[in-house]
């Protein structure tokens, strides 16, 4: 979806609300968000305000009566922007392939400040964490970036710069994953668990460059698969290379440093679900306008202050 369609297609609160109803409860089958009872009725209200919908839905169970609407418990929930704006936000998220930054989502859509663009560029963000998906199978490479990092003064080795690394595996023709795994350079133990926990015990084939914590950080079993790419001497021998990660993490470092031009580490893992997100949907084979909206939607809210607190 673009955003004339996203535009076309939600002209109005009510209609973004139909959409979010639809996607909260596919089933047609309305339930109170509390209880869980199915037996509920739709309450107009005799005068509507600026900030109130015209009508709400009611829990008939006796000990419940909870009043509610299809964005009550949700990130949209207690929202002060037009369920337009989350629309067109979503469209343009989705569609910047280098991201989008608040600054510029705040001029695109005339939001009034750029913290409330911070907060809902955020949001969004967190609704595209996608949580356990199958594990990677098939050709996979690994690879590691890294991030940020201010320069800092030695007496034995005078400046450097303090990175965080960032570790990606991807499935050729497959999906990615991003994560974020601390300061300086990866170790083998640090690894490991990362590929136990997201490429399958049976893969083909595990692609990496010459680095030494890959040997040493696969497990046993997977070793006979392994093939490394020297990247001093050559970067494609046959099908052994590491484009497709490498690719991967030029979107991402063009995002940092073009789109975002710095990040905070705190939030680093939500830009990396962001990259992720559009990588693994880049075919168009879903609707992944309206699966943001479902995630969105299942999603419980997300304070400002919780977000900026230390623990965030």
């Amino acid at each position: 979806m673009n955003i004339r369609e996203a535009h076309a297609k939600f002209a109005t609160d009510e209609q973004c609300l139909e959409y979010i109803k639809q996607m909260r409860w596919p089933d047609r089958i309305i339930r109170c968000p509390e209880c869980g009872e199915k037996n509920i009725t739709k309450v107009e209200r005799k005068s509507s305000s600026k900030n109130k919908r015209g009508w709400f839905y009611l829990c008939l169970e006796k000990t419940c009566h909870n009043q509610f609407s299809p964005t009550s418990g949700t990130i949209f929930h207690d929202t002060h922007l037009p369920l337009i704006v989350w629309f067109q936000a979503i469209v343009l998220i989705l569609n910047a392939k280098k991201g989008l930054s608040a600054k510029q989502l705040q001029r695109d859509l005339g939001i009034g400040g750029y913290k409330t663009a911070w907060y809902l560029n955020h949001r969004i963000r967190e609704a595209m964490r996608d949580g356990e998906i199958p594990k990677l199978g098939g050709v996979v490479e690994i690879d590691e970036t890294y991030v940020g990092g201010k320069t800092i003064r030695r007496r034995d080795r005078g400046q450097r710069r303090e990175k965080d690394a960032v570790v990606g595996m991807v499935e050729r023709g497959g999906r990615l994953r991003l994560r974020h795994i601390g300061k300086g350079s990866p170790t083998a133990k640090a690894i490991t668990p990362l590929v136990e926990a997201h490429i399958s015990s049976d893969v083909e084939r595990i692609i990496t460059d010459e680095s030494p914590i890959y040997p040493y950080g696969l497990p046993k079993e997977q070793l006979p698969k392994h093939s490394t790419i020297n990247h001093g001497r050559e970067y494609v021998r046959g099908d052994v290379h590491t484009n497709t990660i490498e690719s991967a993490f030029s979107l991402l470092k063009r995002g940092i440093v073009g789109s975002f031009h710095k990040v905070s580490i705190k939030h680093l893992h939500r830009y990396l679900a962001e990259f992720e997100y559009r990588f693994n949907r880049r075919d168009g084979k879903v609707d992944a306008f309206a699966e943001t909206v479902r995630r969105v939607a299942g999603l419980k809210p997300l304070p400002y202050a919780a977000l900026v607190s230390e623990n965030a």
